[in-house]
């Protein structure tokens, strides 16, 4: 039995999404929806008639879209592509964008009056409902002060990340820093560089100290 949704926004998607569980393929489109529900982000839901498996996911249906589509946990599936590349986390957001600029100006980090980076040469990650993050490269960088953790997270838009913890006195500050040895090839500008949360850092840009942003990492 199929379960009306009302999602805040559905478009269209035009690309080939697969979606595999042990090994064998679960589902197989080329006319997702992209359902934006209580996240910042979309969900895949995928034509019923292209899936091989409903049983795994939730069958529901959509005012002003004809027939049923399925709906899986992204975490349920043991892998999603789109086309023929790996999409980690969740979909990709096509009103996301990511821009990696490089830039001349003078940026500092420090912690408690402790300077952990310091670089006249970094890059600007600007992404779409994020504050802009300043990678800059390990030569500019107390990597003497940083420890490296075992936390590791994925983004869609740039692949893996590794982490460090800072030391600030006598105080280490977990998961203060990040970096994506191998990025994804649209963020291949930031490979091996250094950020810092900008909200738990003092971030001075040309010598002028910036406002702590207000995010979910804050």
């Amino acid at each position: 039995m199929s379960m009306p949704v009302e999602p805040r926004k559905v478009e269209q998607g035009a690309k080939r999404i697969r979606t595999y569980v042990d090994g064998q393929v679960v589902a197989d489109t080329t006319r997702p929806l992209l359902v934006w529900e209580d996240r910042p982000y979309p969900t895949y839901y995928l034509p019923a008639a292209d899936v091989r498996r409903p049983e795994l996911g939730k069958v529901v249906t959509i005012d002003g879209y004809d027939g049923e589509y399925v709906r899986f946990g992204w975490n349920d599936m043991d892998a999603w592509f789109e086309e023929d590349e790996e999409v980690y986390v969740h979909p990709r957001d096509p009103h996301s964008r990511v821009d990696i600029l490089p830039s001349s100006r003078s940026v500092r980090v420090e912690r408690d009056g402790v300077v952990l980076a310091e670089s006249t040469h970094p890059s600007i990650l600007f992404e779409t409902g994020l504050p802009p993050r300043w990678y800059i490269p390990k030569v500019d960088v107390r990597m003497d002060l940083l420890q490296h953790t075992d936390t590791a997270t994925r983004c869609p838009y740039k692949g893996t990340a590794e982490y460090w913890a800072a030391r600030v006195g006598d105080r280490l500050l977990p998961d203060l820093a990040w970096s994506y040895r191998t990025p994804l090839p649209e963020s291949e500008r930031i490979a091996g560089m250094i950020c810092f949360y900008n909200e738990r850092v003092d971030l001075f840009v040309d010598g002028e100290l910036q406002e702590r942003p207000k995010t979910p990492f804050s």
